[in-house]
């Protein structure tokens, strides 16, 4: 195995033991970027001189016994939505092209506090706006799995480079699905923790109230061990929640028996493919025999299409609308050298910046927001969105975790939906209600289909219920 194979827990292992210093391990991931990544786009930005400083240093106070941080010398990629200090913030867009962030997000200072090395930043939907990777000013990511297939949106980009090797793990977003659905797609872990639990400062907001920072890794561990460090309570967000954090890898090993796992009916009816859902039969009958109790469960709100798919697309536009309106080309982005006036300079340095999605987007949510529309859109998305919540709530009540497809079939094609927004929003079925409703998701690969793509499952939980949800996923993993 290569070093660029490696899980972050089996690099600390590594480092620590003295094997290889993070340096020589930079270098690895370096060379196999420079190899791999034209053909996969799965990064946007690598600053491979910053990235030998920081390991430079972790392997300078490693020879001098310097305490270190859980992560020191292990590299991971950052998501272009979220600002890294004096490095170039896209979100994979034009009209932040050229932007340079002046402070770290927190959870990115989080990672640098644990001496972890920040390799460089991945590709995405723009403005996160999207389950593919196709929207991105930058060119789409590739599925490394299938280079003809998607890697999944809107974090296409870490996922990618995860699955590649060209990163040992990194860090996303979840707005609807953006981090566990293109994890599914490319047969790696990722984890939505529940809104909160990771602070959202610095993070370039696409929906505020939605968004949620998670990592993508090769396996659950280090899906436990990125959480611990970037879990805790922000100051310099409002909506961080100031619960304690426990040592998710403590109990990762304690198995699922005494457990009770919710089926939704919902998430198992029409538009799931016959394979996906097999894998996911298969998945539960693995859990019954190590000991969990299987239950069928309702989700009426939360599991019907047209309901989630609706209230989850207002409100999201309606947030991206006010969030965007400050890329008007006057404080800081692009803007159009072709404008006569005021006016027309805040028209142009839109309408050429920002690409199709993120403008349907933008009216949509403009247009929910508007007079005489906002009591018929975005009121009642809002009480749709109540709904949702008192679904889950009575579903936890007989239920520890819920069991259920990531998304309705294997990653597609590039181009199969790209010109069909509402076939590309079904791909979010099963992933929107958990933002929806504020709760903690994991997506975890557990089969191979007929057409050598991967089949991931999805487990949800309670509010601040990740360790049970690690717990579970681990054991998943395990007997896969």
């Amino acid at each position: 195995m290569s070093e660029a194979q490696w899980t972050a827990h089996e690099a600390v292992q590594r480092l620590t033991s003295g094997d290889i210093g993070s340096v020589e391990l930079i270098d690895a991931l370096i060379t196999r970027i420079e190899s791999e990544d034209e053909r996969v786009n799965a990064y946007v930005h690598l600053d491979a001189d910053a990235a030998r400083a920081q390991a430079q240093d972790v392997d300078e106070r490693r020879q001098r016994g310097d305490t270190l941080g859980p992560l020191a010398g292990v590299p991971i990629a950052i998501k272009d939505v979220m600002c890294v200090r004096g490095g170039r913030t896209t979100c994979g867009s034009r009209i932040l092209a050229d932007y340079v962030a002046p402070y770290d997000a927190t959870a990115v200072a989080k990672l640098r506090a644990a001496d972890a090395v920040l390799l460089g930043k991945t590709n995405m939907d723009e403005f996160a706006m999207g389950s593919s990777n196709e929207n991105s000013h930058f060119g789409p990511a590739r599925n490394p799995r299938d280079l003809d297939r998607v890697p999944g949106g809107s974090s296409g980009g870490s996922a990618a480079a995860v699955a590649a090797d060209t990163a040992i793990a990194a860090l996303g977003s979840d707005t609807g699905g953006s981090v566990r659905q293109p994890a599914g797609y490319c047969g790696i872990v990722g984890l939505k923790p529940t809104y909160g639990r990771v602070s959202r400062y610095g993070l370039v907001a696409f929906a505020s109230s939605l968004d949620q920072i998670g990592p993508l890794t090769k396996d659950v561990e280090d899906a436990a061990l990125l959480l611990g460090v970037i879990s805790g309570h922000d100051a310099s967000d409002a909506t961080s929640a100031d619960v304690e954090v426990p040592d998710y890898c403590q109990k990762l090993r304690a198995g699922v028996e005494g457990l009770t796992i919710g089926l939704p009916e919902q998430f198992f009816g029409e538009g799931l493919d016959a394979e996906t859902a097999a894998a996911i039969e298969a998945t539960a009958s693995r859990l019954e025999s190590a000991g969990a109790k299987l239950q069928n469960v309702s989700l009426p709100v939360a599991g019907h299409a047209e309901y989630c798919i609706g209230a989850y697309y207002v409100v999201a536009t309606a947030e991206a609308s006010a969030n965007l309106s400050r890329y008007d080309g006057v404080r800081f982005g692009y803007r159009s050298g072709e404008a006569s006036d005021l006016q027309q300079m805040y028209h142009q340095s839109r309408s050429e910046g920002f690409g199709d999605e993120v403008k349907r987007r933008i009216m949509l949510g403009t247009y929910v927001l508007s007079a005489g529309y906002y009591d018929a859109y975005y009121l009642k998305a809002q009480k749709v969105r109540t709904l949702i919540r008192e679904d889950f709530s009575r579903a936890f009540t007989d239920c520890d975790l819920l069991l259920g497809p990531v998304s309705p079939t294997t990653a597609f094609c590039l181009g199969d939906k790209i010109d069909d927004p509402l076939q590309m929003y079904l791909n979010d079925i099963y992933t929107v209600t958990a933002n929806l409703a504020g709760l903690p998701g994991v997506s975890v690969p557990v089969a191979t289909a007929q057409n050598g793509l991967p089949i991931g499952a999805q487990l949800l939980a309670p509010a601040f219920a990740e360790e049970t949800l690690l717990r579970a996923a681990h054991h998943i993993e395990q007997t896969a």
